[in-house]
């Protein structure tokens, strides 16, 4: 089987393991004569593989039972007006952290619903930096904090969980299961499972208990984290297949020693990538050295007019989705738990070989 280097910022690589068990179990699962798919939602059969990635996702994180576990629909980007509509009403005032793209779309869409006070914007940095804390203006009476702990387009990453006298929510996307996190320190973490978690569509959702009675009256219920809580996401048909699959990736991180030996891994990864960046003068990172991500690492060629050779060279030699984001330009590598050092020895290879041919 022949397996391309897949650098994909999301839909993102899985690892294959969770791939051949999930081939192997696609016709009859556990003896059941049928695939999950195509198991009822409310048959015991799937609601043990529910119960169980609830489960193994709570032991990665040590999620305690002041928070609720959903598996909710229609990825990060749904959330961003789940959160207003439930943590705040029409007349309040939330605060929102922008440094990237995808926590400006998530600004967007809440002032859409609720009055927004910008806490924070590295915009004028081209999103290459966090300003600092204790230049923020926060509001007193906020209803919750928004920020985005790591942006996949830019490859911004905070080095810190900020501190909020209002309950901090985190759109975790693309960094949640790289590293162990204080889930306490939260009222609310979401992510989209296309990176780190298991296929697109599906949402997870980490929410403080006591923060389920906030919504509005007029939320939709397909938006109410307190009706997903109380019918344990099943309010509605969820996302069978990406819970049970993305409850084998839990399953897959518990065997290779859990978020410590992932964010170890992880490392390994991002330095010897960065490592290839910092030691050319042909190739460059833009992003503040203290605020360098860890899961997607963009960067220049010194010369642009290189970049289509650049990418038509790596495709030839299964290097691939490479190419930045339209906003940023240039390259992207997301090294996600599931790309393995091997990929990105092979990407830091080529790197060097492709300086060599054009300096």
């Amino acid at each position: 089987m022949s397996r391309v280097h897949n650098f994909c910022a999301g839909p993102a690589a899985l690892p294959v393991d969770v791939l051949e068990r999930a081939q192997g179990e696609m016709l009859d699962w556990h003896g059941a004569g049928a695939s999950i798919m195509e198991l009822s939602h409310r048959s015991p059969e799937f609601v043990g593989v529910a119960e169980r990635a609830e489960a193994g996702l709570r032991r990665l994180l040590n999620i305690s039972d002041d928070y609720a576990v959903l598996f909710q629909q229609g990825g990060a980007s749904q959330q961003f007006a789940s959160v207003p509509l439930n943590l705040s009403d029409k007349g309040d005032t939330v605060d929102q952290v922008v440094t990237g793209q995808w926590s400006k779309k998530a600004l967007a869409e809440g002032r859409r619903l609720v009055n927004v006070n910008v806490a924070s914007s590295s915009e004028s940095s081209n999103f290459t930096t966090v300003q600092d804390r204790a230049d923020w203006s926060t509001s007193d009476d906020a209803a919750y904090l928004h920020y985005c702990p790591n942006e996949t387009i830019g490859g911004l990453e905070f080095d810190y969980v900020p501190q909020s006298a209002s309950p901090l929510v985190a759109d975790m996307s693309s960094t949640i299961l790289s590293r162990p996190v204080d889930v306490d320190r939260f009222g609310v973490i979401y992510a989209g499972a296309q990176k780190n978690i298991g296929p697109a569509g599906l949402c997870i959702v980490i929410v403080r208990r006591d923060l389920l009675d906030r919504a509005r009256s007029d939320i939709p219920a397909m938006l109410h984290w307190k009706v997903a809580a109380d019918n344990d996401s099943m309010y509605n048909t969820p996302p069978t297949f990406g819970i049970y699959l993305s409850g084998l990736v839990f399953e897959w991180i518990e065997a290779r020693g859990g978020l410590t030996a992932m964010h170890q891994a992880n490392q390994r990864k991002a330095q010897t990538l960065y490592g290839t960046i910092d030691a050319s003068d042909f190739y460059s990172n833009p992003v503040d050295l203290r605020y360098r991500s860890l899961m997607n690492v963009p960067f220049t060629l010194a010369d642009d007019t290189l970049d289509k050779q650049f990418l038509k060279q790596a495709e030839a030699e299964g290097l691939m989705n490479l190419k930045g984001h339209r906003s940023v330009g240039g390259m992207r590598a997301s090294i996600y738990n599931a790309v393995e050092q091997s990929s990105v020895d092979a990407l830091c290879d080529f790197m060097h070989r492709f300086e060599n041919e054009h300096t």
